[in-house]
């Protein structure tokens, strides 16, 4: 296989701020495999929270260019392991199993839903997520994009008034993101007042490792919960199944694809929802997640509708939240 690794800052349309930082930019990392004349194309983004860089995911690949290029690639899952038994990130071991899993459909030419044994009569439609910023501009970002669903990021003083105003505006579905920023008093006393404003679930409100304070909210709060910062790798799945109601799956965070598809069969075991959410990426990291559709019950993967210029094509999202799916095998990219 010939890898190729390219740069981009993807320039956002709105400054996106959560309970922990703010950024403007998003510094994103595309990864080609090319094989027989097909090229397959995975992503992974920087991360101040985990550390992550562009140098430092450069430098992870490029430490093992040699290895990866003369690898057999037969299967997604064989390079997979092999890549594991590597000292990769799992946000470097995701952008490359991404591009394998691409590579790997346009050489069989079938999308890899259909590789998977999944079909698209029923999938979860995308939620369009607003950032903590002034109840102006929180109005202003629905107002400029209105969607059946929206994920709304809190962590502040007044996080109840915010959505209690933002509920005069829009008819839509609410999910709501703290980012760990909540205590388990405060999420058990939130959440009745919540649904009453139409929530439909909460994401990881208290601290990733708070496993004590979670089980309260488990048996007190009246609003199901989603797991993400407490949900990041394989082995995370079991114990979210004791202390919380579904899971979100980050491709970046658990390694990519192959991964995700293990936790998404061992959370449906345990009896919990599965969502996938993205990072704020590109249709290349989108497409990958497109894929995954009809295994899940929720999914975020806005992260097109964030940024000012896409770098690719692939999965088209419209602005009823339908989509478009490519016709392509794999995910279906192909970079601008």
């Amino acid at each position: 296989m010939q890898l190729t690794l390219t740069k981009y800052t993807l320039p956002l349309k709105h400054t996106f701020s959560i309970s922990r930082e703010s950024h403007d930019f998003q510094d994103t990392l595309i990864v080609s495999l090319s094989l027989d004349g097909k090229t397959g194309y995975g992503e992974t983004t920087s991360n101040p929270y985990y550390k992550i860089t562009m140098d430092t995911l450069t430098a992870e690949i490029e430490g093992m260019r040699s290895e990866i290029e003369n690898f057999p690639l037969k299967t997604p899952e064989a390079f997979h392991r092999f890549l594991s038994q590597s000292e990769l990130s799992n946000f470097a071991l995701c952008a490359l199993d991404l591009a394998a899993h691409d590579l790997y459909g346009k050489m069989l030419d079938k999308p890899l839903y259909e590789i998977w044994g999944t079909n698209l009569d029923r999938y979860p439609t995308t939620n369009y997520t607003i950032g903590i910023a002034s109840l102006d501009k929180m109005l202003a970002k629905m107002q400029e994009t209105p969607w059946p669903i929206y994920k709304i990021k809190l962590g502040t003083d007044d996080d109840v008034a915010i959505v209690r105003e933002l509920r005069k505006h829009t008819d839509a579905i609410f999910r709501i993101d703290a980012n760990c920023a909540w205590s388990a008093k405060e999420t058990i006393e939130n959440a009745p007042l919540l649904k009453d404003l139409g929530v439909e679930f909460l994401e990881q409100p208290l601290r990733a490792d708070n496993w004590e304070g979670m089980e309260r909210v488990m048996h007190q709060s009246i609003l199901p919960v989603i797991a993400d910062e407490s949900c990041i790798v394989e082995a995370d799945v079991e114990k979210c199944g004791l202390h919380f109601n579904g899971i979100n799956i980050k491709l970046t965070k658990c390694g990519g694809l192959t991964p995700a598809l293990r936790m998404i069969k061992k959370a449906k075991e345990l009896g919990l929802k599965t969502m996938v959410g993205c990072m704020t990426e590109s249709t290349v990291g989108i497409s990958a997640i497109a894929q995954l559709l009809p295994q899940l019950d929720y999914v975020d993967m806005d992260g097109p509708l964030l940024i000012k210029e896409d770098i690719a094509d692939g999965i088209r999202i419209l602005d009823d939240g339908k989509l478009i799916f490519p016709s392509l095998g794999g995910s279906g990219i192909t970079l601008r």
